[in-house]
């Protein structure tokens, strides 16, 4: 029971805290980049509403099945538990794709962290030479956003280590300090919103080979990105072995679901109406930009010690969940033994120091790329890896509802969990559907799916009690 430290608060704070940071931050340029203003408000509905029917799932998982703690993966495992060799198989892949989301997704986070304190140390994106080798230029830019995003990341393990609870403690306040900037955002954008910029809504978008892309299509790809703007909605889940009750999970997931669409909404509309399709394009700092245009220079600095005091806050609860999910899975069975021991703060370092290893080791394309591309790198690889273990959990709810399990005085309710297990894994189906439109990008994920078998040899025979 001691382990059992989270409340209501810090989880709800830890599931708006892991979706509302780089996302809100950099997604307005991306989604103007592949879609028009009609097809990017597609995209939020579509998913605002797929993902409210996963976070309905992952709620009523967490009080029907109490005593399955630790993230979707853990599904994975019981959606096939009449067939032991098969639940071991899919509970590994699906643990292994998510933690390859959650540390490569990590990268982009603090790739929007130093993009965001550019504002305040322009030799950030200074395109001075520092040194070269052969074709090879280090530029000073470069040099320093690997040096800020790397002191940062071993800046937060430290205080992981700590403890849960002391990193989910700063997570919180970092969370209410940027719900309080957005609102500030918000208050001041709306009075300088001009729909010039918007209109009209349904405006052409090109491929890479300059054939047209339709209403439907642009819809497609903003889908995928909106979604990045969503990760994290499984937080509550992965942390449900340290709660202190199973309807925490449930209400934490839904108030920061709903706490995190608003802001989205929102903000992608103001910063549209505040900037030209073409600057909103071009731009690094999206939010900064368009509080420039509102309330001149001061405005910038303003979202940009926002943007970084929330991403900062992010940074903590994707870090954590990296670490999380790969130990709870270990513990079930599921995964390499290396990750199972913890500290004295009951911490699981071993799985925290690898974890941000690799993150290290990605953050090393900062040194030859923009900021803006490898941020939107590392958000396509994430997603695509992030997609299975997204939707696992509703072919679960799915499973529970066909068999009756739980269900055994409660018919009526079953029809309606039908109903929302349904609508989700559709949704998820969708999604993997949509993420083919990419050829190279979807099998990219698929690759680093497929590269988790090498070490799948090494699993134990028995789950660890």
């Amino acid at each position: 029971m001691k382990n059992r430290q989270l409340g209501f608060f810090i989880l709800t704070a830890m599931v708006i805290g892991n979706m509302v940071g780089s996302g809100t931050f950099m997604l307005p340029r991306t989604l103007a980049e592949v879609a028009s203003p009609a097809g990017v408000l597609w995209a939020w509905g579509i998913t605002g509403f797929g993902v409210f029917m996963l976070a309905l799932v992952y709620g009523n998982l967490a009080i029907r099945k109490p005593g399955i703690t630790g993230g979707p993966q853990i599904y994975a495992k019981e959606l096939f538990s009449q067939h032991p060799k098969r639940a071991r198989l899919s509970g590994f892949i699906v643990t292994w794709g998510y933690w390859v989301a959650d540390f490569v997704g990590v990268v982009a986070i603090l790739i929007t962290f130093a993009s965001y304190l550019s504002t305040f140390f322009p030799i950030l994106t200074s395109q001075a030479i520092l040194m070269e080798i052969g074709t090879f230029q280090l530029r000073v830019g470069n040099a320093l956003t690997f040096l800020v995003c790397s002191g940062l990341l071993w800046l937060i393990v430290g205080t992981i280590l700590l403890g849960m609870d002391t990193a989910g403690r700063v997570n919180f306040i970092a969370t209410f300090t940027k719900i309080l900037g957005f609102l500030f955002f918000i208050g001041v954008t709306l009075f300088t919103f001009d729909i010039n910029n918007v209109v009209p809504l349904v405006q052409p978008r090109f491929d890479e080979v300059g054939v047209p892309v339709s209403l439907f299509g642009q819809v497609n790809h903003a889908a995928i990105s909106t979604l990045w703007a969503f990760a994290g909605i499984e937080s509550a889940l992965v942390l449900s072995d340290r709660v202190k009750r199973a309807s925490d999970v449930k209400w934490a997931t839904v108030t920061g679901l709903l706490i995190a669409t608003l802001i989205y909404i929102g903000i992608t509309l103001l910063v549209m109406g505040n900037m030209g399709q073409e600057e909103l394009i071009q731009s690094e700092k999206p939010l900064a930009d368009a509080l420039i245009h509102a309330i001149g220079p001061s405005g910038g600095y303003i979202i940009s010690l926002l943007g970084c005091v929330a991403i900062l806050g992010t940074s903590i609860g994707w870090i954590m969940i990296a670490a999380e999910v790969p130990h709870q899975a270990a513990k079930n069975g599921m995964f390499l033994r290396f990750f199972l021991p913890t500290n004295k703060a009951q911490v699981p370092h071993r799985s925290l120091l690898l974890s941000c290893g690799l993150t290290q080791i990605f953050l090393f394309s900062t040194i030859s790329q923009s900021m803006a591309r490898v941020f939107d790198l590392f958000v396509f690889v994430s997603i695509l890896t992030y997609l299975l273990p997204l939707g696992i959990a509703s072919f679960y709810q799915l499973k529970l509802v066909f068999t009756g399990e739980t269900y055994e005085k409660e018919r009526g309710r079953r029809w309606v969990d039908g109903i929302i297990s349904t609508l989700a894994s559709l949704y998820s189906v969708w999604l993997v559907i949509t993420g083919t439109a990419d050829p190279i990008g979807f099998l990219l994920g698929i690759l680093l799916l497929v590269s988790g078998l090498l070490f799948y040899p090494l699993l134990p025979k028995k789950k660890i009690s």
